[in-house]
């Protein structure tokens, strides 16, 4: 009987492990849903770990913020322009040609512009950095992106808009 008992147990063990982990992942699933597939996941996942990187909090996903994207994205449709909004939210913008973009490459090149931004100066060299620096601004807590392709092959044109915005000058990013 001692044995079947600690199996019992063991198998409470198990069970209670396994609930803790479909527990963790409901609630990832909540904060990314559709898993690793979903845009916003895929938009999240590399600004936050850059975030995270610098001891900054995480970017959440904001619906509000995303329809804004959305929305500027459609109007970009016909010329791909890389024209910023001029609306309430900071805002990065990407464009490539062709199609076959992801949420990564778009991420991956503003987050690329890190070595160009020297903190102890609060400034640029070498090229841009300001991409980099929305992405990284302290007291930005939402984000809401987009991508579409645009009309006759003029090719891909993302958007991710962050509030509050960021990169006020003479202000650092963290």
């Amino acid at each position: 009987m001692a044995s079947s008992s600690s199996s019992c147990h063991k198998g409470r063990r198990l069970a209670a492990g396994i609930a803790l982990l479909l527990l963790l992942l409901a609630g990832n699933a909540a904060a990314y849903p559709g898993g690793g597939g979903d845009l916003r996941y895929q938009f999240l996942s590399q600004q936050n770990a850059a975030r995270a990187s610098m001891g900054l909090p995480p970017l959440v996903w904001d619906e509000r913020v995303a329809s804004y994207a959305r929305w500027y994205a459609q109007s970009r449709r016909g010329d791909c322009a890389l024209v910023h909004s001029s609306g309430p939210y900071g805002e990065n913008l990407f464009w490539g040609s062709g199609t076959g973009w992801a949420p990564a490459q778009a991420v991956g090149a503003w987050l690329s512009e890190r070595p160009r931004y020297d903190y102890w100066s609060n400034s640029c060299y070498g090229g841009m950095c300001g991409h980099y620096t929305q992405i990284m601004w302290r007291s930005t807590r939402r984000v809401g992106c987009a991508m579409v392709t645009c009309y006759n092959g003029r090719g891909t044109f993302i958007t991710c808009n962050y509030d509050p915005p960021g990169n006020y000058v003479g202000v650092r990013p963290y």
